[in-house]
């Protein structure tokens, strides 16, 4: 029974300390952030790069970035990162560099068939994924819950752009636990 007891004292206590915590804003920013952290890659886990191999196959399947150069840019990845990325994804069969027609020395990121078919199962996992985590909202509050996040995001990269966009989402990664084995 002291077992239980314990539990439930620490139960309280974080409770108390959440609602200690509750009006401030960076600590529930946090929690959210490293929820989703969480989440994206559980949803991620057996793709080569994770949630960075995500974002390179998405826009590979979109065609918005054509070069390895140009995405390395947009997505605020290291181009020596970049390059182990893309061999990886390129090794799965997910992705192809193909010769750019406008320029012999580029090389364009596109999707291959059989990455267009993962992507669709990995957008439907981070969709899952994204809803159990607003699933204390409602639809209405989820869309407003959206939209109200990408407008502070845009303000903020105009306020404050980021040298590398991904160097938060490292901090908090190596933050994270490890699953063992």
């Amino acid at each position: 029974m002291p077992e239980t007891t314990n539990h439930l004292d620490e139960s309280a206590e974080a409770r108390q300390c959440d609602d200690a915590l509750a009006e401030d804003l960076g600590w529930g920013l946090g929690m959210v952030f490293r929820g989703y952290v969480a989440a994206a890659h559980a949803a991620m886990a057996d793709l080569p790069g994770g949630p960075r191999g995500y974002q390179i196959l998405s826009a590979a399947s979109q065609g918005r970035v054509g070069s390895q150069l140009a995405l390395a840019q947009h997505l605020g990845v290291d181009r020596t990162v970049m390059t182990y990325l893309l061999d990886d994804l390129e090794g799965a069969g997910l992705i192809a560099r193909q010769p750019d027609p406008s320029d012999r020395r580029a090389r364009r990121i596109v999707a291959t068939d059989r990455g267009a078919h993962l992507l669709v199962t990995l957008n439907d996992r981070l969709r899952e994924a994204e809803a159990h985590l607003l699933a204390p909202l409602d639809d209405e509050a989820r869309v407003a819950f959206r939209t109200q996040v990408q407008l502070l995001a845009t303000r903020v990269k105009v306020l404050d752009p980021p040298d590398n966009p991904c160097e938060l989402a490292e901090q908090v990664e190596d933050t994270l636990p490890t699953r063992p084995g």
